[in-house]
């Protein structure tokens, strides 16, 4: 193998493992000697000191690691601040409108209502501050309540809680069926 190859392949495993890495390591994975594995790896390093490239490879107590070039802090810093598009997925909006209709309502509630754990769903719906943690239930355990938020009504485009479409009482009744049909068949199987 060409010194270059050697090159392509350290940069992939600095960049892959994200944290730094021991020369023995890398040594071994690219079965090398100590010795020669540095000598790439500094060759490597120098190449990275051109203005053109926003990474640099750091040696930390005979390990490397890849990192950025802090000159390139206030570009990463912007893209930080830029607004996060939230993916719903079909399971948070779920969980959202259980939590929408139902509030103040704890996980349990929510999970009895969806027959499977919730905690990942209402834990990202309060990241995206679509529900906050409104107190603790006074019951056992003294669980969380869990409510909509004043950026649930601007996402969804009402003023109140009360402008919530009402569920008709036959559709729903219609969906208990579909459940419960639903059921029997996996019991059945």
């Amino acid at each position: 193998m060409e010194e270059k190859n050697y090159e392509a392949i350290v940069e992939a495993i600095l960049f892959t493992m994200g944290e730094s890495v021991e020369l023995e390591k890398i040594a071994a994975a690219l079965e090398l000697d100590k010795k020669e594995t540095k000598k790439i790896i500094e060759h490597l390093m120098k190449e990275y000191e051109k203005p053109s490239i926003g990474m640099k490879i750091i040696e930390l107590n005979g390990a490397y690691q890849m990192c950025t070039k802090s000159e390139m802090y206030e570009y990463l810093i912007r893209i930080a601040k830029q607004p996060k598009k939230h993916v719903l997925t079909d399971v948070l909006l779920e969980t959202l409108s259980i939590i929408a209709y139902k509030q103040p309502i704890t996980k349990v509630e929510i999970e009895k209502i969806r027959g499977v754990s919730c905690d990942h769903a209402v834990n990202k719906l309060v990241e995206y501050n679509l529900v906050k943690e409104l107190g603790r239930l006074d019951a056992p355990g003294r669980p969380l309540l869990f409510g909509t938020t004043e950026e649930f009504l601007r996402s969804f485009g009402v003023q109140s809680l009360d402008e919530l479409p009402m569920l008709d009482q036959v559709q729903i009744e219609e969906f208990k069926q579909e459940a419960e049909e639903e059921m029997k068949v996996k019991l059945d199987i």
